[in-house]
């Protein structure tokens, strides 16, 4: 059956994951105690010519408070257009930023975080080098003596180890460490870990994402945007218990964090799970990513939309590496392809753009330094339908699909001798493709054409794997005629078969 143009997702905007009605915020300033120390972390997510969008996270070091104020300068005419989690006002270059009613408690060494969109001049985007908070000057320091306000408690400013975090949980995935744990943006992240006792709190920061939490394999809780909380599973039977943290959703221009494990009282973290020795890398398009695979109705727009409808870690390359009980990452981006992204947005970029990155598209993302530990013995990709899915549009560089296929097939080949260079001559390398013969037929032309020549070349470890919707009975009931969970349970047993079949040494 034909697949409509839908197929492929469509690209995040780069605030798409941050909304918060202005309606809903603060005007007035709260009654608050003076602060007695804060940090203030100010980073810019992305920038275009004429605007930008940015992140504040404020540390208070000293006394809890209840209600906040912090105040900067922009020195180069920037203009806040918007902001999310807070209330704002600006005055020339004078930023005023008030809680929220649901965000005035910073207890003592807490953080709370807010955002913004906001409009420049041309490109000089100089990022503001002080802050105040309560009337008091954010420098990293805690004062010992604040004014107006009586003495009270310290936060010590000494940073957890992050070593502790990931010594507590097993993790394949790709991260980046911070002073109070390790953050990711790629769907799919995962955290092992086990413990004793009665119950175990997971300290997460994250205001954008989906989790699911499992306990000795049996979900527990669905986590929708936590925010900075420890999130406790209580009243389980004294005794040994594994723990599952597993991010549900897409975010390239967001981090989640995750801060480690803590026991309830009287129990005590174990040492954490083992490594597998299986590893599978998933890389791919919406399909991979599990886009709007929750839901049962192609229009999920009045359940919560495609983020609430994602779970990453049921789509088939999650199913697939459990089964076969091997560690994995799921690589993924909805609206990406090889050289084209779903009908030509944004030409500047493409999957190969982020590939190698460790936050994707967020500001500080670096090269993902790739472990000697990660060596997967399945490399399955999923790139092409963004590319094929829509015909070529007048002025993009393409008139025809013959002529997309030409550069299709060469940057296919140039990624696979990035991943043979990575990963070695043993790898199974698995191109997936699904039907779109209905519209052309050179995305499937253009695969096996992309294996032959791997083949001809010597390398026998490329293979194909198709998906014939029709012939598996998909029914494409996900957000936007995306595969459901019934399709991407059927697309998990197609490509464990297909493994089944390689000579892989396990």
């Amino acid at each position: 059956m034909p697949i409509p143009r839908k197929l492929g997702g469509t690209l995040l905007a780069a605030v798409a994951t941050l909304a918060v009605a202005a309606g809903a915020m603060l005007a007035n300033a709260p009654a608050a105690q003076a602060a007695a120390g804060c940090r203030v972390t100010y980073a810019v997510q992305s920038q275009w010519s004429g605007g930008f969008v940015a992140n504040v996270d404020v540390a208070n070091l000293g006394a809890p408070l209840t209600g906040w104020q912090l105040t900067w300068s922009f020195s180069a005419g920037q203009q806040v257009t918007q902001l999310w989690n807070g209330a704002v006002s600006q005055s020339g270059a004078l930023v005023t930023v008030t809680n929220a009613s649901w965000n005035g408690g910073i207890a003592t060494g807490a953080t709370t975080s807010f955002g913004f969109g906001a409009s420049m001049n041309g490109t000089s985007n100089p990022v503001p080098t002080a802050f105040t908070l309560n009337g008091v000057a954010c420098t990293g320091s805690v004062d010992p003596t604040p004014s107006g306000s009586s003495a009270g408690p310290t936060a010590s400013t000494t940073p957890t180890p992050v070593a502790s975090v990931l010594d507590q949980v097993h993790t394949v995935g790709r991260l980046k460490t911070t002073d109070v744990g390790v953050q990711y943006t790629w769907p799919g992240t995962y955290f092992e870990g086990r413990f004793r006792g009665t119950g175990v709190g997971l300290v997460l920061n994250d205001s954008n994402n989906d989790y699911v939490v499992e306990v000795d394999g049996v979900t527990v809780a669905t986590l929708v945007t936590p925010g900075q909380v420890t999130h406790w599973v209580k009243d389980l039977a004294n005794g040994d218990h594994t723990v599952r943290l597993a991010k549900r959703t897409e975010s390239p221009w967001a981090a989640g964090e995750f801060g480690g494990l803590v026991p309830a009282a009287g129990g005590t973290i174990l040492a954490k799970p083992a490594a597998r020795s299986r590893q599978i890398e998933f890389i791919g398009d919406s399909w991979t990513a599990g886009y709007g695979d929750m839901s049962t109705s192609r229009d999920c727009a009045g359940t919560g939309g495609v983020t609430r409808n994602s779970n990453a870690d049921v789509a088939f390359g999650a199913l697939t590496a459990r089964g076969l009980n091997a560690d994995y990452q799921i690589n993924a981006w909805s609206g990406m392809g090889m050289v084209r992204n779903y009908n030509g947005q944004t030409p500047e970029t493409t999957f190969r753009t982020y590939y190698d990155t460790d936050l994707q598209a967020l500001w500080n993302s670096t090269v993902w330094p790739v472990p000697s530990t990660w060596r997967p013995q399945v490399v399955v990709i999923g790139l092409g339908i963004n590319d094929f899915s829509t015909a070529p549009n007048a002025g993009e560089k393409w008139s025809n699909f013959d002529e997309l296929a030409v550069d299709y097939q060469a940057a296919y080949l140039a990624f696979i001798d990035k991943l043979r260079t990575r990963y070695g001559a043993a790898t199974e390398i698995v191109l997936t493709y699904p039907d779109l013969s209905y519209l052309t037929t050179a995305f499937a032309d253009s695969v096996k054409q992309i294996v032959k020549t791997r083949n001809d070349g010597g390398d026998a470890r490329v293979s194909s794997l198709y998906y014939d919707n029709n012939a598996l009975g998909m029914d494409l009931l996900g957000c936007d005629w995306h595969p459901s969970q019934h399709d991407h349970q059927i697309l998990a047993t197609t490509l464990t078969r297909h493994i089944s079949t390689l000579p892989i040494a396990w």
